[in-house]
């Protein structure tokens, strides 16, 4: 089996849309959280988010095509660009066909269905934009980066919910692996702060809703005081590469794409099972196929939300599947800066894990004020930790 790497990153989120920007606040224990302004958020219940600030979108797409995509795909491509600089990679050489890209998002283009929906009905089915279909379909982001980037080899998106950046990786590193192709581009993108989504959200009781007044300290995974989780967007694309491709062109590997592991726990439309069984396995089989042992485990990047059922069982699934060893890892949630990114989530945190790895730095979960007793690792509350890391472990866990 062929080894594969990251080469390359490429970040837009609310803690800073540029690499080096991105890690320093979250090492620094910085929020990226605030109230909703892509709207009016004072009839809500949950009026805070995590919004993409610092985007000059004119650096990565031209204004005429900017109008032809949903802001999903907007941070894609630029997520994307940046990764690729970010790699060395000369896309104008070598074959485009041995190169690929797989891409997803949780709820797609969901601004554009909205705003088109309200075009329907205030002036008609004739007014509809003709770019309305390849605006909201979920697969239009990793389509535009391969036309982008002309990587003409495997290129589709996963759909798994807040478990989809993570597949999309995973999926992307054994098409490597198993000679499929030499080079691909992948992560997720979203761009969920909508009126609909919001208010979807909000009703299910997911979001966040008692920190309006407050929004840095609203996203408090593994705390006791956590009542729900705080909607961020943005994207996060990495270049994974065929390990002796990366060292012959002389590349910057940031770390190993050791395991993968995924699982079903066929229990719930949205509640994970309370044992933790889906989860446990999930870690299980990635270590499995790391050919790793629990001790090699230094840090998680969690999933984490801060909604109370999540935090608890993915402790407990964490302390099933590395028995002794789960007391002395460290286990941060990044979601507590960044908000959950949804689709985006397992792309932002897997830039984590290679980041720490790359720096032996491990990010602090912010605002853990009054630890969970039934939440009872080392969370690296509040300030970061430095750390030589051998694996790093990045948990990703969707609805369904």
């Amino acid at each position: 089996m062929r080894k594969v790497v990251i080469t390359g990153l490429g970040v837009v989120s609310p803690v800073g849309s540029k690499v080096q920007e991105f890690w320093r606040n979250l090492t620094s224990g910085v929020s990226g959280l605030g109230r909703i302004t892509r709207f009016d958020p004072t009839s809500f219940d949950a009026q805070i988010a995590g919004e993409v600030k610092d985007l000059n979108l004119d650096e990565f797409i031209p204004r005429k095509e900017q109008r032809r995509m949903d802001p999903f795909s907007h941070f894609a491509l630029s997520a994307a660009k940046m990764a690729v600089v970010d790699s060395g990679i000369d896309m104008g050489a070598g074959d485009p066909t041995r190169r690929g890209c797989i891409v997803g998002s949780g709820v797609g283009g969901i601004s554009t269905i909205e705003l088109q929906d309200d075009v329907i009905k205030a002036k008609g089915p004739g007014r509809v934009s003709p770019f309305t279909i390849p605006q909201m379909i979920a697969n239009m982001a990793s389509g535009l980066i391969g036309i982008e980037h002309n990587l003409q080899g495997p290129n589709y998106a996963v759909i798994s919910a807040c478990a989809t950046g993570a597949h999309s990786i995973g999926d992307a590193a054994r098409i490597i692996e198993r000679g499929d192709a030499d080079l691909m581009l992948a992560g997720g993108t979203e761009a969920p702060i909508t009126p609909l989504s919001v208010a979807g959200f909000a009703s299910m009781k997911a979001l966040c809703a008692t920190h309006n007044d407050d929004p840095k300290t609203g996203s408090r995974p593994f705390d006791a005081t956590r009542d729900g989780f705080v909607m961020g967007e943005g994207a996060a694309i990495v270049v994974l590469e065929e390990y002796e491709s990366a060292r012959r062109r002389g590349a910057t590997i940031y770390c190993e794409v050791a395991g993968f592991g995924m699982t079903c726990d066929a229990y719930h439309m949205t509640a994970p099972s309370s044992d933790g069984a889906g989860a446990t396995r999930a870690i299980l089989a990635a270590l499995k196929d790391a050919g790793a042992t629990p001790d090699q485990v230094d840090y998680i990047n969690a999933h984490g939300t801060s909604t109370p059922l999540n935090d608890k069982i993915e402790s407990l699934a964490i302390k099933t599947a590395l028995g002794e060893s789960a007391r002395k890892v460290m286990v941060s949630s990044t979601k507590s800066m960044t908000g959950h990114l949804l689709g985006a989530a397992g792309g932002i945190e897997t830039a984590v894990c290679a980041l720490a790895i790359r720096h032996g730095v491990v990010p602090p979960t912010i605002n853990l004020v009054n630890p969970d007793p039934e939440c009872d690792l080392d969370y690296v509350p509040n300030r970061s930790r430095p750390m030589k890391i051998r694996y790093a472990l990045s948990n990703s866990f969707g609805f369904g």
